[in-house]
C-alpha cells in the first residue's frame, strides 16, 4: 500500500487537510476565537477548571456539533 493510498482512505489531500475542514477553517482567527470565549465566560459566570470551562475550550464543533450552547 503507498503513502498515496493511505491517504485517500484516510480522507487527507496532499495539503494534510479534508477539503470541508480548510473551508471550515479558512479566515479563522484565534485571537478572535478566544475574544469571544472569554466574553462568552464572563457574561455567563463560567470560571476556569469547571466543567463548563473545559467544554467551552475544548470543545470540537466543527467536528462533533458540541459546544457550550449544544
Amino acid at each position: 500500500m503507498t503513502l498515496e493510498d493511505l491517504q485517500r482512505l484516510a480522507g487527507v489531500r496532499a495539503q494534510g487537510y479534508p477539503n470541508n475542514l480548510r473551508r471550515a477553517t479558512e479566515g479563522s482567527n484565534i485571537s478572535k476565537t478566544a475574544a469571544a470565549k472569554v466574553a462568552y465566560m464572563k457574561q455567563h459566570g463560567i470560571e476556569p477548571g469547571t466543567q463548563e470551562w473545559f467544554r467551552l475550550w475544548f470543545s470540537l464543533p466543527l467536528w462533533f456539533k458540541e459546544g457550550p450552547d449544544r
